[in-house]
């Protein structure tokens, strides 16, 4: 029987998941809340805010769910998923305690510790003076400064120098700009190497990774500017090898969901491994408890089984019995972002190219709104930092990549900014294995 399911987000990756899950036979009728501008087009929105736990869980019961999909890290933090349990309506995401590994990275750095996940040599603090202390002592520049707590995917600081160090605890720890986020911070060392991020479904027993990619965070071309949300990404990202593969699901993966476990809090849903690809081999940068976003862009597109009963497995336990398959084509995502993200940035803009929020007359060539609206006269207009993300599917990199951008010049808005140079890097590395 068709199932009614809820999407709980509002950005490309909510709008990517809602694509895939409407392919599946047993998806019924699909919401999404907050949703968007651009999401309303796939889906029924309602503007609950996606960390109104107690709003979000009434509507849910009021409008009899089937299922519930919690897509961003805030709520799964706050115990959506818990509190959805509570009422009897199953949920797609981790629960409050099993999150603590993206929510935290005091938690999760000490996890990998405990039980010997490779990761950058670490240490955690709460006391500003003593973090200046010991990055003086240690006199090793670059050196990475992480706020704790959730920051939007910002509050990681790579600090040359002393000086740009003494000003990035001061910030997160003094002017507290990520809050309570900033309480407690991890220092560590500077990784060196490939960066690739592999999405995977488990339901706290098997883990299934998802097709790998390859993010680009910095603002501007030639990886420049500030770190940003993502600006474009790329799959299969070429230095994820099947050996590479095979390493990380013995020594990263596998154990990861076995520490969970060990710590009494089983991990189900989508768990993402962001990882360096070190001289000393793979090491996990950071956990997210959630799909990424925009890796979601490209994934999904290349996904050729049923989301929907593949979602249901990681709730239910059986996820071993179900095949996790993806085609053997290549997906490029091209972020076309406001001027001045991730900083300052106009919103209202209204936004050309789109019809009812996609492309005419082009195949294979999806967009995913991040941040539009519709205003009421029903023209659609920028509603955020990051706007749209053109996604284009192809038998090789090349070809998605191409179409991407092809895709992407007919589609203005004043001020789109957008990086020229998404996907050369892994287009370099393909060259030299050839």
């Amino acid at each position: 029987m068709a199932k009614k399911i809820l999407v709980v987000g509002g950005g490309g990756r909510e709008h990517a998941i809602i694509k895939a899950l409407k392919k599946s036979p047993d998806c019924g009728e699909i919401w999404c809340a907050p949703g968007n501008g651009g999401i309303s087009y796939d889906a029924k929105c309602k503007n609950i805010k996606s960390t109104d736990v107690d709003t979000m869980v009434g509507f849910a019961v009021e409008e009899k769910f089937d299922y519930v999909v919690v897509a961003q890290d805030d709520p799964l933090a706050l115990g959506m998923v818990d509190a959805l349990a509570a009422v009897g309506i199953p949920a797609f995401g981790p629960d409050k305690a099993a999150a603590r590994i993206e929510a935290s990275k005091v938690f999760s750095k000490d996890l990998m510790k405990k039980y010997g996940i490779p990761t950058a040599k670490y240490e955690t603090f709460d006391d500003p003076a003593k973090v200046m202390e010991y990055i003086k002592a240690e006199g090793k520049y670059p050196v990475v400064i992480k706020a704790d707590g959730l920051a939007l995917g910002k509050g990681v600081l790579i600090c040359e120098n002393e000086q740009q160090a003494a000003e990035g605890v001061k910030e997160i720890m003094l002017d507290k700009k990520f809050g309570a986020s900033g309480n407690h911070v991890v220092v560590e060392e500077f990784l060196t190497g490939p960066e690739v991020s592999v999405l995977s479904f488990t339901d706290g027993k098997v883990v299934k990774p998802m097709v790998s990619s390859m993010d680009h965070k910095r603002a501007n071309d030639h990886d420049t500017g500030l770190n940003t949300g993502g600006m474009g990404t790329i799959a299969p990202n070429p230095y994820y090898t099947p050996e590479v593969a095979a390493e990380c699901m013995e020594k990263i993966f596998l154990p990861t969901i076995k520490a969970m476990n060990a710590e009494g809090c089983p991990f189900k849903g989508c768990l993402y491994f962001g990882l360096m690809l070190t001289p000393d081999g793979p090491k996990v940068i950071e956990y997210n408890c959630r799909f990424g976003d925009p890796e979601t862009q490209v994934v999904l597109p290349l996904l050729e089984g049923d989301l929907l009963h593949i979602m249901q497995a990681c709730t239910g336990g059986t996820l071993e019995n179900e095949e996790v398959k993806f085609s053997d084509g290549a997906a490029a995502c091209v972020i076309l972002a406001s001027g001045g993200y991730p900083v300052a940035y106009e919103k209202g803009k209204p936004i050309t190219g789109l019809v009812d929020g996609q492309l005419p007359d082009e195949e294979n060539v999806t967009v995913y709104h991040s941040g539009t609206a519709i205003t009421e006269d029903g023209t659609l207009v920028t509603a955020g930092g990051r706007v749209l993300g053109v996604t284009a599917t192809g038998p090789r990199l090349t070809n998605a990549l191409s179409h991407a951008y092809e895709a992407a010049e007919k589609i203005s808005f004043e001020k789109l900014h957008k990086r020229s140079d998404i996907g050369l890097r892994a287009l370099k590395a393909l060259a030299e294995k050839e």
